[in-house]
């Protein structure tokens, strides 16, 4: 049987000026767990998975919202796992994230990876609403397919609206079904660890770096808005968060500097 679940985040302000959270909904699978934060004043949520999940099927959500002021980090325990459903003509899974950041408010999504199985479906999506004055670092990984075993069939769809207006919205498909040329030299070149990081802040609007290659898989661009993209294929998973952590290290020293 699928599951169809929402999990809730809202983190907000108290009294103190330090920010709480009203709201900690976990759901089916999907399980929140408050935890210690790096920096005092904010709050820092792990998803860990309760189940195996997402199944051909399954109905999966995630909603979180930063009020005003917050600032907020979610991460995850694990990589989450896409797995084939239990029949030959299952429906294929999906899993949304809703991500609401308000005015001065912080929100830092930096879940483990997406692991798409061999004979997997999925269907994901991630929507971001920002205010004219809220900062976003959000790291997304696909890592196609398990050891020694192809890839199961994905598609990551992200859309991200600032201050009313779009900042960015695109489309990626992977696996059989997917559009022709996938893992051609001009996408993927064979490797199967793909990933991206976007961070959007104020600050850019004077210290924006300009395009340019990080690695011959791995360009920086700078994005109207102000924000900056990071795209990257790598062999493997661990390759590909080296090289998103010494990305959002290098950006995170010159809004700093």
């Amino acid at each position: 049987m699928s599951v169809r679940a929402t999990a809730r985040i809202t983190a907000a302000l108290d009294s103190r000026g330090v920010t709480a959270l009203p709201v900690l909904e976990s759901a089916g699978p999907l399980a929140l767990r408050r935890t210690r934060a790096a920096n005092g004043p904010e709050a820092r949520v792990t998803v860990v998975g309760a189940m195996s999940a997402p199944l051909g099927g399954d109905r999966l959500a995630i909603e979180v919202r930063a009020e005003d002021g917050a600032r907020l980090t979610v991460d995850s325990a694990a990589a989450t796992i896409a797995l084939p459903g239990p029949g030959p003509n299952t429906e294929p899974a999906t899993y949304d994230v809703e991500l609401n950041v308000g005015e001065r408010a912080g929100l830092r999504w930096l879940p483990e990876q997406l692991v798409s199985a061999h004979g997997s479906l999925l269907h994901m999506t991630t929507r971001v609403e920002l205010a004219p004055t809220a900062r976003l670092v959000l790291r997304e990984e696909q890592i196609l397919g398990r050891h020694g075993e192809s890839t199961g069939t994905l598609t990551s769809r992200l859309t991200v609206r600032r201050a009313g207006r779009p900042l960015i919205d695109q489309q990626m498909a992977y696996g059989p079904g997917a559009p022709g040329g996938w893992d051609g030299a001009a996408v993927l070149g064979g490797h199967r660890a793909v990933g991206q990081l976007l961070l959007v802040d104020p600050g850019f609007g004077e210290k924006c770096p300009e395009v340019r290659l990080l690695t011959p898989t791995a360009v920086l661009t700078p994005l109207v808005g102000p924000a900056v993209l990071v795209t990257a294929v790598a062999p493997d998973a661990r390759l590909l968060r080296r090289v998103l952590d010494e990305a959002l290290s290098e950006v995170s020293r010159r809004l700093d500097g």
